[in-house]
């Protein structure tokens, strides 16, 4: 949904509820139930307006498709976590990939780690079609894009000189790119939130780009 279409949406709701209040009380109660577009429940959690744009586009165009959805705010390295229904579960500080970038190199999923270049480990931007499963090592995550080895997991132990977990409690996003590309969150917050709504089934991960308009991957959804 492009963001005229979006803004044309929301304006002709309000339009409507503006007609609807100044009938008199005889003639509402002849109207049918009013539809209003449906909007996503922060629940006065702090997110950015490409957050809060995203979220509203999902809602608006029911784009979820009725399933649980995810918005990761590369910019601010935060993740929201959302039921069908768009009521926020959680949100969390997230890991992300450490170049800057919207785009995956192709093959990348297929490589070694130790092939993959600091400029190539980046966290590509888009809407995937998400499911659980389990990584080469057994564990459980959430595959965003199988083929390029992109997923949600646990922050693991790592490198002590990378201090993932000192970088995920920090205040500010800028020390927060340090992952091949997935989305690496608290290993607390991903048993509690992330496992119980999106390891059962699929769900719908809407990564915001940084390169360029969030509008434009909403625009690229449209038909």
């Amino acid at each position: 949904m492009s963001i005229r279409s979006t803004t044309t949406l929301y304006a002709t709701a309000a339009l409507a509820v503006l007609v609807v209040l100044s009938m008199p009380v005889s003639a509402m109660q002849e109207l049918p139930t009013l539809q209003l577009p449906l909007l996503a429940d922060f629940a006065g959690e702090s997110a950015s307006t490409d957050a809060r744009y995203a979220a509203a586009s999902v809602m608006a165009s029911a784009d979820n498709k009725g399933l649980p959805f995810v918005i990761v705010d590369k910019k601010d390295a935060k993740l929201f976590v959302f039921d069908a229904s768009g009521r926020l579960r959680g949100a969390s500080a997230a890991l992300l990939g450490l170049a800057s970038g919207d785009r995956s190199v192709p093959g990348i999923g297929q490589r070694p780690v130790t092939q993959i270049l600091p400029a190539e480990r980046t966290t590509p931007a888009g809407r995937f079609m998400a499911q659980p499963g389990r990584n080469l090592q057994g564990e459980d995550v959430i595959w965003v894009n199988y083929s390029e080895g992109l997923a949600i997991h646990r922050v693991r132990p790592g490198n002590s000189q990378e201090q993932r977990r000192e970088r995920l409690a920090s205040a500010t996003p800028q020390d927060n790119r340090i992952s091949l590309g997935c989305v690496v969150v608290p290993v607390a917050f991903y048993e509690t939130v992330v496992s119980p709504l999106l390891g059962r089934s699929h769900s719908v991960v809407y990564v915001l780009p940084e390169q360029s308009a969030v509008y434009a991957l909403f625009s690229a959804q449209s038909p």
